[in-house]
């Protein structure tokens, strides 16, 4: 992540993706704020960052846009129920992004199959080198 400004519309893509159900849980709010100090908002920032709309900036890198993917997929798990509304979504991201909805399927069934919605970071990178194979 390069700048400052596509670091907020990376966070602000996922504060939208939080509240695709209708609400945000106490967890995914957590989970937010923990994404927005490992970027260096501030707090008072990461706050404001719910009551505005921002310009979506696209993010250029494929590496990174995968890494986002797999942020949302996890915050999609956080609060413990996934809803219909929040898988749809996250699967119209996916094209957007131009990631390959197989490869992001995959990873979204292993999530769902798990106890633990956490991949092995050597696990995802396999599966992001496979995509390009």
């Amino acid at each position: 992540m390069n700048t400052y400004e596509e670091k907020r519309s990376l966070l602000l893509e996922m504060i939208a993706f939080s509240t695709v159900d209708g609400q945000l849980h106490k967890r995914e709010y957590e989970f937010l704020a923990i994404v927005a100090n490992e970027l260096n908002i501030s707090k008072t920032e990461f706050n404001d960052l719910f009551h505005l709309e921002l310009p979506h900036i696209v993010i250029k890198s494929e590496f990174e846009r995968f890494q986002q993917f797999y942020r949302l997929a996890l915050l999609m798990h956080i609060d413990g129920v996934l809803h219909q509304k929040e898988e749809v979504s996250i699967q119209q991201i996916v094209i957007k992004m131009g990631l390959n909805p197989i490869v992001t399927n995959r990873i979204l069934k292993m999530m769902k199959m798990t106890k633990s919605p956490i991949i092995d970071a050597e696990v995802l990178l396999e599966i992001f080198k496979e995509q390009h194979n």
